[in-house]
This record gives C-alpha cells, sequence and structure tokens, in this order.
C-alpha cells in the first residue's frame, strides 16, 4: 500500500535532524520522481502544523492555478499560498531531514514530533497538538458519511 499510514513520535537531534518513519519512508521513495526533491514541506493553511507532500502530489496540487489567468489576484494568492512558503527537502542517507525554522515555529515544534499520515500526504506537529488534532477529527468524522458508502464505515453506520 503506498499510503501514510498511522502517527509516530521522534525526537529532534542535538544537529536539528529528525529521522522519517520507516513506513513513510518507503511511500516517499515509492512515488519519487527522478531530478525532483523527495518532498515539498509547507505550513497548512488552516493548521498548526507542516505539510509533507511527495513532489508528484505536490505538482498535482498546483496543477490548477495554470488554469487562472497568470495576472489575476486569485492566481497571485493562490501561487504565494502554495509557492512561497513551499521547501524541497531529500533525507539523508538515515532517512533524516532538518526542518526550517519557519515551519517549526508555524507548528510550535520544539524537541519532539509527530508524524502523523493522511494517506496521500502527511504532517508533522508537535506531539500534544497532535493527540488534540487526532480527538478533534475523530469526533467530528461520526458524523461524516464518505460518498457511496451509506451502510458503513466513519459516520456511515446506520
Amino acid at each position: 500500500m503506498s499510503v501514510f499510514l498511522g502517527t509516530h513520535q521522534n525526537r529532534i537531534d542535538a544537529k536539528g535532524r529528525v529521522s522519517i518513519p520507516a513506513g513513510f519512508r518507503t511511500v516517499l521513495r515509492a512515488k519519487a520522481v527522478e531530478g525532483e526533491a523527495l518532498m515539498i514541506l509547507r505550513p497548512s493553511h488552516t493548521l498548526p502544523c507542516i505539510e509533507a507532500w511527495p513532489s508528484a502530489a505536490f505538482s498535482a496540487l498546483a496543477q490548477p492555478l495554470d488554469r487562472l489567468d497568470m495576472f489575476s489576484d486569485e492566481h497571485d494568492d493562490l501561487a504565494a499560498a502554495l509557492y512561497a512558503d513551499a521547501y524541497p527537502l531529500d533525507s539523508d542517507k538515515e532517512g533524516r531531514i532538518i526542518l526550517p525554522d519557519f515551519l517549526r515555529e508555524h507548528a510550535g515544534i520544539t524537541d519532539q514530533v509527530a508524524f502523523m499520515g493522511l494517506g496521500r500526504i502527511f504532517q508533522i506537529w508537535e506531539p500534544k497538538a497532535a493527540d488534540q488534532r487526532r480527538a478533534e477529527a475523530r469526533q467530528r468524522s461520526r458524523r461524516v458519511t464518505l460518498p457511496g458508502n451509506r451502510d458503513n464505515g466513519p459516520g456511515g453506520a446506520t
């Protein structure tokens, strides 16, 4: 399965490096495109966390932007939101990365991080904030029914 699963906590070392969970590294390598960074990190628009996108998924996210008039305010705003704070990163041979200070500050990360799998992407959180986010998401998801899934799944039981 080529999706990011689970929540994994790791410590940031004295040099500011953190190891990407092994399962996440496997998914990143499977989705890697030759000549591109392994992943793109960016601050979440709505949450105090860092989003980590495989490069190909980030490119797909940005494709609709090309359909906007490149001289419009909407294009400029979306381009700035997507690209200005995005950081392409590769891990070292041990699977470690250094999180840019700006992103660490956005997420309130100090000495530990929680990697939270979200299927096609993953997020990097301050661990207590990750716990709170998962609890809130579980609570809200009880009211959600997936399209075409009326009989089972989160919120779909009748």
